[in-house]
């Protein structure tokens, strides 16, 4: 019996320590770098490190000035999420996700930036928003 208790307290222990995305808490959750409270479930990013520190963010620009700010270390990020525009609220790892950059998409912070899980659907608002395809490369650079 003395034994269960411990395995079950290692167990809990070791699966603690594991680093995992938190869902983003719209109209609660603030974004930690321009500290607005987050509100369009279209939008959204989340860095998570290592460690299994959550910091959240209400648009794209947001979340790259965070990364290229060397507030923490590249090495140490454990997941770089966004949220799909056509899934709202659905997390996708930032660097598979195909951006779109257009006066037409009203993102929060005005980065007009909206990220697709797949190509077809990037390509469907493409056509309508008369948008520039951006790669997570590009998108990094465009918020130096």
């Amino acid at each position: 019996m003395r034994y269960l208790f411990i395995l079950v307290i290692l167990v809990i222990f070791l699966s603690s320590c594991k680093p995992e995305p938190e869902p983003l808490q719209y109209g609660k959750d603030a974004c930690h770098t321009c500290k607005m409270t987050l509100t369009d479930k279209k939008f959204g990013a989340e860095v998570v490190t290592k460690k299994g520190k959550v910091f959240k963010f209400d648009d794209s620009n947001c979340m790259v000035n965070f990364l290229n700010s060397n507030y923490i270390n590249i090495e140490d990020v454990a997941f770089k999420l966004m949220v799909d525009y056509s899934q709202p609220e659905k997390f996708i790892p930032a660097d598979e996700a195909f951006f779109l950059k257009s006066e037409e998409i009203r993102s929060p912070m005005n980065s007009g930036i909206a990220a697709f899980e797949t190509e077809k659907a990037m390509k469907e608002y493409k056509k309508k928003w008369k948008a520039i395809y951006l790669g997570w490369g590009e998108l990094q650079t465009e918020f130096k």
